[in-house]
C-alpha cells in the first residue's frame, strides 16, 4: 500500500470536493476509507495499491473533472 498526497489548484467550491472524492473512490486499488479531500489546502490524500492503480491514474481521474494537479508525492505506507 502506498500513500499519495496530491496538490491541486485552489478549490473554489465545496461541491468540487465531493466530485473529486467520488472520482478517486471509484478507481480500483484505492483504499476507499482513506480518501480525504482538504478544501482549505486544496490537497487530496489517499492510500492505494500501486499494483492495481498508479498515481498517474489518480491524477488523470482528477484532471478529467477539470481540476489541474500541481504536484503529487507518493510514499510507501
Amino acid at each position: 500500500m502506498q500513500k499519495a498526497t496530491i496538490h491541486l489548484e485552489t478549490l473554489s467550491c465545496p461541491s468540487c470536493l465531493q466530485k473529486i472524492e467520488n472520482a478517486v473512490k471509484g478507481l480500483d486499488g484505492i483504499e476507499k476509507d482513506s480518501v480525504k479531500v482538504m478544501f482549505n489546502s486544496s490537497k487530496v490524500k489517499t492510500d492505494f495499491n500501486s499494483e492495481t492503480v498508479g498515481i498517474e491514474n489518480i491524477e488523470k481521474a482528477i484532471e478529467d473533472l477539470g481540476y489541474p494537479v500541481i504536484k503529487s508525492k507518493v510514499k510507501s505506507a
